[in-house]
């Protein structure tokens, strides 16, 4: 099954049932078809065909979902970018994904169009907004009104996205996920939330990175569920949704769900909506969790996936208790591993990798043979994240396998420590880093954004720390910022913050 029949069935099954509210516009499932059809059959009249690549760099829009789905009829390989990314970045992803058509829009052409400079092979240039003669096709001039465009026959390993990875170690690398990867993974989640046709999914994720793609979109979707997408993250906007809709699940990652609390402190609600929460893309803190709940009176289901995964493979099992601090268990069709440097299992409660075995794991990195054998040797995929499993099969997170501190030769968690310094009540948000030590190797640092008003000092936070942890862990270095740096799916960057 193709991606694009996600959205077909859907319209087969409720073609007036709206499907996506964006701003002030609303688009029904049979519309949103039909125009993915248009453009479908526009985009092969300009000569885009089955598995060519094509960048979408488009901020969260009805258009955005409109060509997704228009290239997965197509057969096309769809290759989607943040539109904030800057032409150093966009530079290596066109180059490495040989990407022969581009679809943007008007607002956000100045750096992709510098990139191009150095990508001849991106032939087909199109973008919403533009005037013709811009160097880009209008988009609003692609689409044919020709009917029903017979969808490409796919294969379930045939690639359909490119998502290319953060980048953490050396140049992003090209994850490709498969039809039958992304089908797959939105029908086990879409069948792990039971819910009534009349939920609505808060989307406030931006589509472009995998997380929004399944987890809201194509999951949504397929459940044949009303998606209320925003074009960004807005902590009023996104509170009035929640008091306004009468049962909506809120897909998120912990910045939202934290910014959504500071929020609620200076506009109390008046109701919360909140049928349920899915939290993902980076750990949890606990005490953020049970404030939330508290507040909006809901439950969050936290959950973990990677991109190479598509990207969901552990969640709390809905309609079970939670257990705070914990991940969950394997999804269904999936199965998770705990294991040593020679990937053998550790027992129950001891630190360890986890690797992770399901439908939805990746096919590969484009171009990258040495780095794919490494990432899924032995057939399981290597998360790089250290974890222990309880004698339940839940899964807790200890920390990135990368981030870890390793100080006079002890090994220092960051995770462990900043849970504790969200419990500070002063304490808005917190990122625990290693800093090079000339004689214990490491040292242990910590960046923080205190409340507003706070009159806390870096003594006070290094004291709080100094009571509450072994000598050897707390964090000698502690700097007060006015903010995180962060990515565009609200994951704090620890790599680009920079203490004096």
């Amino acid at each position: 099954m193709s991606i694009a029949k996600l959205l077909e069935n859907g319209a087969e099954r409720n073609p007036g049932q709206v499907c996506l509210d964006f701003e002030s516009s609303q688009v029904t499932y049979g519309d949103l078809n039909a125009r993915a059809d248009a453009l479908a059959h526009g985009l092969a009249r300009k000569g885009l065909r089955p598995g060519d690549v094509c960048v979408l760099m488009m901020a969260n829009s009805i258009q955005w979902a409109v060509t997704y789905y228009a290239l997965a009829k197509i057969g096309a390989v769809v290759l989607p970018v943040n539109f904030l990314f800057r032409t150093g970045e966009l530079d290596h992803i066109f180059r490495d994904s040989g990407a022969r058509g581009f679809i943007g829009q008007k607002e956000y052409l100045d750096q992709p169009l510098k990139a191009m400079e150095g990508s001849p092979h991106i032939e087909l240039r199109i973008a919403s907004g533009v005037s013709p003669g811009q160097g880009f096709l209008p988009l609003e001039e692609i689409p044919v009104n020709q009917g029903p465009f017979p969808s490409h026959p796919v294969q379930p390993d045939e690639t359909f996205a490119i998502i290319y990875t953060s980048g953490t170690t050396g140049l992003p690398k090209g994850a490709m996920l498969t039809h039958g990867n992304l089908v797959s993974n939105a029908k086990i989640v879409a069948g792990m939330r039971p819910v009534t046709p009349s939920a609505v999914i808060l989307c406030v994720l931006p589509l472009f990175h995998i997380y929004g793609q399944t987890s809201a979109l194509n999951a949504g979707i397929h459940l044949g569920l009303k998606i209320r997408l925003f074009p960004h993250f807005d902590p009023a906007s996104l509170l009035a949704a929640i008091e306004e809709e009468e049962g909506s699940i809120l897909i998120a990652v912990p910045t939202i769900l934290n910014r959504l609390l500071e929020q609620a402190k200076l506009q109390p609600i008046r109701r919360s909506g909140l049928l349920f929460c899915i939290s993902g893309a980076a750990s949890l803190p606990v005490e953020i969790l049970r404030k939330f709940q508290d507040t909006f009176h809901t439950t969050i289901y936290e959950g973990y996936g990677l991109t190479e995964c598509s990207p969901v493979c552990v969640e709390n099992p809905f309609g079970l208790p939670t257990r705070p601090g914990s991940i969950g268990v394997p999804i269904p069709q999936f199965n998770a591993r705990v294991v040593d440097e020679q990937d053998r299992d550790v027992p129950a409660g001891e630190v360890g990798e986890l690797i992770v075995h399901g439908p939805g794991v990746m096919k590969g990195y484009l171009n990258q043979p040495e780095a794919t054998a490494l990432a899924l040797r032995g057939g399981w995929l290597h998360t790089g994240d250290l974890a222990r499993m309880d004698e339940d099969g839940y899964i807790y997170i200890v920390d990135r396998k990368k981030d870890m501190i390793i100080r006079g030769g002890y090994n220092v968690y960051p995770r462990e420590l900043e849970e504790i310094l969200y419990t500070h009540p002063d304490v808005v948000e917190a990122a625990v880093v290693g800093m090079p030590h000339p004689d214990l190797g490491e040292e242990v640092a910590a960046a923080v954004v205190l409340r507003a008003g706070s009159r806390a000092t870096v003594e006070d936070i290094r004291n709080y720390m100094k009571e509450r942890v072994a000598p050897y862990k707390y964090p000698r270095k502690v700097e007060i910022l006015g903010e995180l740096p962060k990515s565009t799916t609200g994951k704090i960057l620890k790599r680009a913050i920079r203490l004096s």
